[in-house]
């Protein structure tokens, strides 16, 4: 079955967004899940050119180039571990990416940081870090509980992070919240 790679796809709502593109369009899928659609039969040409433009309209990229569908798999893989997931990762995350994506992790971080710009370990941080400024919005856990949730060793490891990153505490962060927190796909 054909596999499409999408970019940008973030979040359980960017996965609906999708899957309705696609039965607006009487596109026959299998599965839609961040960063790839399984299809059940290839698309035409015009099909793929116009399930591009839609997707381009709603801020998704329909991905050609396997490098590029690479690094959406990293970002998706990362966004769904850090973002989502209920359950610490047992492994490292070299590990977890190169086992999930059949690669040598050193290939993958190479090409990572000379698309991205950045490599995958700053890129996790950065995802990390939005993971905490979220969670100290919403005022529920405190600093030691966020901390275990997000497998840091220490909160003042967390928190040693958090001040290279935005400049300030997370108890600063707590009295600004409105301090611009991004959205995971300018991330």
């Amino acid at each position: 079955m054909p596999l499409l790679y999408v970019k940008n796809m973030v979040c359980p709502r960017c996965i609906a967004s999708v899957s309705e593109i696609m039965d607006q369009m009487g596109i026959c899928y299998s599965s839609v899940e961040l960063g790839k659609v399984l299809l059940e039969s290839p698309l035409s040409d015009t099909q793929k050119i116009q399930f591009a433009e839609k997707l381009k309209a709603d801020g998704f990229e329909l991905l050609e180039d396997g490098k590029s569908a690479l690094i959406s798999q990293i970002k998706s893989l990362l966004v769904d571990q850090i973002q989502h997931s209920k359950e610490y990762l047992a492994e490292n995350y070299s590990n977890f990416i190169a086992e999930k994506l059949n690669h040598e992790y050193s290939y993958l971080s190479k090409l990572f940081s000379q698309v991205e710009g950045i490599t995958i370990e700053k890129y996790i941080t950065k995802l990390k870090i939005e993971r905490v400024k979220e969670l100290i919005s919403y005022n529920e856990k405190s600093l030691s509980e966020i901390a275990d949730l997000l497998n840091y060793s220490s909160v003042a490891y967390l928190s040693a992070q958090f001040k290279k990153e935005t400049g300030m505490t997370p108890s600063e962060f707590r009295k600004q919240i409105k301090s611009g927190r991004k959205s995971l796909d300018q991330i």
